[in-house]
């Protein structure tokens, strides 16, 4: 069982790598679990086809981080609203993960809550997601669930989750890698599988 407690526990816990922004734009995203303690899943998005980047990939709900936006939870909280009809008083959030960098150059902080209730009537934004995609914990625990992806003229390795026919890639499934290796890390050993074998999670 992956109680929320634990989790909320463990971010805090952990000392978290902060990056500036050094003149990038920053974002946030909202790694959502949801559904029953003993197998949460974890939430994402598929875009749309009408999207201007990114057409048909699988993602966290967020986006660049506004003004108006008092803190980057605020942010992932309002993108999750505006993307998927997820109210904000429905989260609570249970900490922030590492800072990323994205290919395209953004510092992504990723921000984990926990949805209070399930099932939840979700409003998608249809043209900006195709659909949900809930994935079970168990499922992207399994190391049978994410190989290596050699990407770029280096041929850095990262990770890639699949589930069924659909294919988690590029910096979702890194901020999901980091956040398995949280729990994997700090967890017991008879809940959590073994880790898969390390990958680059240099800027990308």
């Amino acid at each position: 069982m992956i109680h929320p407690a634990s989790v909320s526990h463990l971010l805090a816990v952990r000392r978290r790598r902060t990056i500036a922004p050094q003149g990038r734009p920053r974002a946030a995203v909202l790694l959502a679990l949801y559904g029953p303690d003993a197998d949460p899943r974890l939430l994402y998005t598929v875009r749309s086809f009408q999207v201007e980047h990114h057409k048909g990939e699988i993602s966290f709900p967020g986006g660049a981080i506004d003004p108006g936006d008092t803190t980057v939870e605020d942010a992932a909280l309002r993108e999750a609203f505006e993307e998927i009809g997820l109210a904000q008083q429905d989260v609570s959030v249970l900490g922030q993960l590492d800072d990323i960098v994205t290919i395209s150059n953004f510092v992504v902080t990723p921000v984990v809550g926990r949805l209070a209730r399930h099932p939840y009537d979700f409003t998608l934004h249809t043209r900006e997601v195709a659909r949900l995609l809930e994935v079970p914990l168990s499922h992207l625990l399994d190391p049978a669930s994410v190989q290596s992806q050699a990407l770029g003229p280096e041929k850095r390795i990262f990770p890639r989750f699949t589930f069924g026919a659909d294919v988690i890639w590029g910096a979702t499934a890194r901020i999901t890698h980091d956040f398995l290796d949280m729990l994997r890390q700090q967890l017991a050993p008879a809940v959590i599988p073994a880790t898969a074998p390390a990958h680059d999670h240099s800027n990308r």
